[in-house]
């Protein structure tokens, strides 16, 4: 491979990768312009191996495969669970979309993999609103009974204050209730869980954030978390 068509290729691998990069940090996702521009780039250098070495037409196939499956580690780590949440999935397929642009290029395959680029972006971008109507119009629809478990780990004097804070903070709402309420052994010494089963005539995520922001503030408390459930 001659120095000009190597320069240009991996040139090429970092500016898609950087128009996409561009793109998610402006979103504010953890995997923005560096990340997406190093994948791109790291790519285009691996599948420029075989031409460098002048191996076999198997061998860029071969090393393309070899991407795929170590991208695959680095979009599990952007991807994170808030609650029933999950975040990052966009981000970590945008990731696995610069490697496969980024390894067009170090393929000689610029045109195809600037038009690999312009359909990342026109999802990334064109279907965002039609994504938030969605959003919208499901939250509309969500007004439907709910069951959330809480479980609340805090040292062992300070459950009652705990148990207080729950029972307060459900009851005080016309359409939740504790169903019940249970303090449970956990692995750490000295402390216990306590764990408390909330009925809602409506799905309520908003007012679990707010009473896990409560109890979150107490001295004795040690990690809140809730989840809906069947």
């Amino acid at each position: 491979m001659e120095y000009l068509s190597f320069t240009l290729y991996i040139g090429a691998a970092l500016l898609m990768g950087a128009v996409l990069g561009i793109e998610r940090h402006y979103r504010g996702h953890p995997a923005g312009l560096r990340t997406n521009s190093l994948v791109s780039v790291g790519s285009a250098l691996f599948v420029s191996v075989s031409s460098l070495l002048q191996g076999p037409l198997t061998e860029p196939t071969r090393m393309a495969s070899y991407v795929i499956t170590g991208i695959g580690f680095l979009g599990g780590g952007v991807i994170m669970r808030e609650g029933v949440n999950v975040r990052g999935m966009n981000t970590a397929a945008t990731l696995w979309c610069s490697a496969a642009i980024g390894t067009l290029c170090g393929l000689g395959f610029v045109l195809e993999a600037l038009l690999g680029m312009c359909f990342v972006l026109a999802i990334n971008v064109g279907l965002r609103p039609i994504a938030h109507w969605i959003d919208v119009h499901c939250k509309a629809a969500s007004e439907m009974d709910t069951a959330y478990r809480v479980r609340v780990i805090c040292e062992e004097r300070e459950q009652m204050v705990v148990r207080t804070i729950v029972l307060r903070h459900i009851n005080a709402l016309a359409k939740m209730t504790v169903q019940a309420i249970a303090t449970q052994a956990c692995e750490q010494a000295g402390h216990v869980a306590v764990v408390a089963e909330v009925f809602s005539m409506e799905r309520s995520d908003h007012a679990l954030d707010e009473m896990v922001g409560r109890l979150q503030i107490e001295p004795g408390v040690v990690s809140v978390k809730w989840e809906r459930h069947p």
